[in-house]
């Protein structure tokens, strides 16, 4: 039997296609556990297969000793480039054997430079074919899905194709060469070390660098302000000189003598209405730094958010750039679907009765993909959370981008003290607008002052001067530092919140916000000193926009990776003449920044040192004066472990920061048995915990009590240290696990057996 092939690049994304192709049902099968679907569509039989991501990357041919420069590249499985990627194998083989009895092909990938390689790869090396019907769409509805099918190019986008192939080969030759050349250096000087640097790498951590320098030779002057605190026809007012600060403290302290202990009057007041416009639809970036502004929730994990929403068919793609939402969407059909939904049925209606719906569209545009936009389909029961809070923040956006302006005014009220002038500023919402929609988003100070006018008397209560000085810049946040790349035209959309996430890894950045480390510092100064082209951001934009005019047709991806051969031979080059000298110093940094990270704090029992050291069974804590002093401490085998330099304040153990996958970072005493680790949670969690309270059956003084350790809860003798008695912690408080499961059972057997009476 002949059919058509669809190769989708997840196996969520080749459901939903399927589900909305089928005129009947889609049947579900599988081959070594990868799921396929059978469709009919009109008189068509079709099958919709899944990619897992990219299986197949590019890797060294003929590998052999570790030398630079290399540019002998070719694609090959990602399962036989990455041990991790292993898992991707099954779906070649899949995909494979599907493509025997096709007689058509279709790529139903996401429409970006990384999809089109996706479906571009499968096809050539999977299927043996040169091209294939291309499917483009931004959500995966019903209804967009059967558009996109009926509508289907009948060629790859070939632009990007050539773009993306080009990337991934510049990328390849930027990052292999540059790290090689950077390890290679350390072994020279006589150690090892992996370091990484690559196209986009290299630049971005040089501006953080530089905002350190920034901070680091910056010197504060200071400055004065001088504030009265006054009563104006009994109303209390806060009001402030008007020049402002004061840099001369001769000029303040004149001030302060002139205006002190006498009344004053207003000598004006001043109102005036401003429209405080709605915002723009979100495009990546901007949905990144609002959800960190908001929610607190980084930046990468944003991303991965978004897209499970959009797989799920929640949200339409959202690695996008742009920040325009077309009449194409049907604005209309998404605020119905919408109005459907409890949470939003009361604005998403209110939007509706508007006579007309144009959103506030922003400047910025993605030739593949609009604004990020919800798509009315109701997120299931099991979306909470993290996830949630992301979707709803992506709801009320698309909302507030079709209302009207908010009004706030500003009122000044200007008093007169002995010929010094002071000024109160205040402003309100008149009439709110976009905001309604927009909360709990919006978070803008109110400040009404009183009704005063000119004339009043102003009863001075106090003068304040206030001894201030200039602040250096701020260090970056994860979500300030990908707005600052986007602004200087570095990295993609889809790949800063990696770049930044790979600094960390490497330890070259470091903390919240962040700070560059000395290797971190080191390796820039380093690099910019022998070879400064590979820190240099605008040998990184002019690539960035050779791969738009690969994209546009207007260059050819030989003629850009030529250049970008040329240019590394050059570096890599003047870089081997200094590689020993090079490797010196950074292995010097290196042993230094890992000294300070393993560093955990004082030793509890000697003068030593606590550090965090790798033994048989993993990692732990132990003292630098071992075998003298025997002080260890356990560390949870998975989870990353980081020096706080704090100590605790009840049983003065150092504290380290415990960072576990899906979890939020906790930072915890050492001491598994500190009296300070009482469980924390909810108001509910907190009384369920006291009822959880009884007398140590060891001691027979002591009370057990909910503890937390960096394993997690348990219950232990608040007679510690003279009772070391600790039980298993479970929900229903038993400390037997068996109990727990036994009464869970009994709970379950109960629900099934009244499900049935009913």
């Amino acid at each position: 039997m002949s059919y058509e092939l669809i190769i989708t690049e997840k196996p969520n994304a080749a459901k939903k296609i399927a589900e909305a192709l089928a005129d009947g049902k889609a049947i579900k099968n599988a081959i070594n556990g990868v799921a396929y679907y059978q469709v009919t569509h009109g008189d068509k039989d079709i099958v919709v297969g899944s990619a897992v991501g990219h299986l197949y990357s590019l890797t060294e041919k003929n590998k052999g000793k570790w030398v630079y420069p290399v540019f002998n590249v070719e694609w090959k499985p990602t399962s036989q480039v990455q041990k991790s990627a292993k898992f991707s194998s099954k779906y070649v083989t899949a995909l494979k054997k599907l493509c025997k009895d096709a007689d058509s092909f279709t790529v139903a990938t996401d429409f970006d430079i990384e999809g089109e390689v996706i479906g571009y790869n499968v096809l050539r090396f999977a299927c043996k074919k040169k091209d294939a019907r291309r499917m483009k769409f931004s959500t995966l509805t019903k209804d967009e899905l059967r558009k996109s099918y009926a509508n289907a190019r009948p060629t790859l986008e070939w632009g990007q194709v050539n773009a993306g192939l080009t990337r991934h080969e510049l990328d390849w030759d930027y990052g292999i060469n540059l790290s090689r050349a950077l390890t290679l250096s350390i072994k020279a000087a006589g150690s090892f070390k992996v370091l990484s640097s690559g196209r986009v790498q290299g630049p971005a951590l040089k501006i953080i660098v530089d905002r350190e320098k920034e901070i680091a030779a910056f010197k504060p002057d200071p400055f004065w302000e001088i504030e009265l605190q006054g009563e104006v026809i009994k109303e209390d007012i806060i009001a402030m000189h008007k020049k402002g600060k004061i840099f001369d403290k001769e000029v303040a302290v004149k001030i302060v003598e002139k205006t002190k202990g006498k009344n004053g009057k207003v000598v004006d007041v001043k109102k005036k209405e401003f429209k405080q416009q709605a915002p723009h639809p979100f495009d990546l970036t901007t949905l990144q730094i609002e959800s960190y502004r908001v929610h607190r929730i980084q930046p990468k994990a944003t991303l991965e958010i978004a897209q499970d929403l959009y797989t799920s068919g929640y949200i339409s793609y959202p690695r996008t750039s742009s920040q325009q939402l077309p009449e194409s969407i049907e604005y209309k059909k998404v605020l119905t679907a919408l109005s459907k939904q409890t949470n939003y049925s009361e604005l998403a209606s209110e939007l509706l009765n508007k006579k007309s719906l144009k959103p506030r569209n922003g400047p910025k545009t993605d030739p593949a993909h609009p604004a990020i936009y919800p798509t009315g389909n109701k997120p299931a029961g099991n979306v909470e959370g993290t996830k949630i809070k992301v979707y709803d923040l992506i709801v009320k956006r698309f909302f507030a981008t079709f209302c009207e302006a908010a009004t706030r005014e500003t009122n000044t009220i200007d008093i007169d003290i002995n010929d010094e002038l002071f000024i109160a500023k205040g402003t309100r919402t008149i009439d709110k607008g976009w905001h309604k929609f927009y909360m709990p988003y919006v978070r803008l100070e109110e400040q009404e002052l009183p009704k005063v006018e000119v004339g009043n008397e102003v009863i001075n209560k106090k003068i304040i001067k206030h001894d201030k000085e200039t602040q250096p810049p701020k260090r970056y946040s994860q979500a300030s530092i990908i707005k600052e790349l986007e602004k200087r035209g570095l990295g993609t959309k889809a790949t800063r919140a990696t770049i930044v996430e790979t600094l960390y890894f490497r330890n070259y950045i470091d903390g919240t916000p962040i700070h560059a480390t000395e290797l971190g510092i080191h390796t820039i100064d380093t690099l910019a000193k022998y070879c400064p082209r590979i820190v240099d951001e605008e040998l990184t934009k002019h690539f960035e926009n050779e791969m738009d005019q690969i994209r546009q047709g207007k260059k050819k991806n030989e003629e850009v990776l030529a250049e970008a051969k040329e240019l590394l031979i050059k570096i890599l080059t003047n870089f081997k003449k200094h590689e020993k000298e090079i490797g010196g110093g950074l292995i010097e940094k290196h042993r230094e920044a890992q000294t300070k990270a393993n560093t955990v704090g004082p030793c509890t029992k000697c003068d030593g040192t606590l550090m965090i050291k790798r033994g048989k069974f993993g990692y732990f804590i132990a003292c630098s004066k071992y075998p003298d002093c025997t002080v260890t401490f356990k560390l949870p085998s998975n989870a990353m472990i980081k020096v706080t330099g704090k100590i605790c304040e009840v049983c003065n153990h150092p504290m380290v920061q415990v960072i576990k996958a899906k979890k939020r970072p906790q930072i915890l005493c050492i001491n598994s048995m500190c009296k300070s680790k009482f469980e924390e949670g909810t108001e509910k969690s907190e009384k369920e915990m006291e009822a959880l309270e009884k007398k140590c059956p060891k001691c027979k003084k002591g009370t057990m009590k909910v503890r937390r350790s960096i394993y997690g809860a348990f219950l232990g003798c608040d007679n510690f240290p003279k009772c070391r008695n600790i039980e298993k912690f479970t929900e229903d408080g038993s400390t037997s696990a068996k109990s727990y499961v036994k009464k869970k059972k009994s709970y379950v057997k109960k629900k099934k057996t009244s499900k049935k009476k009913a």
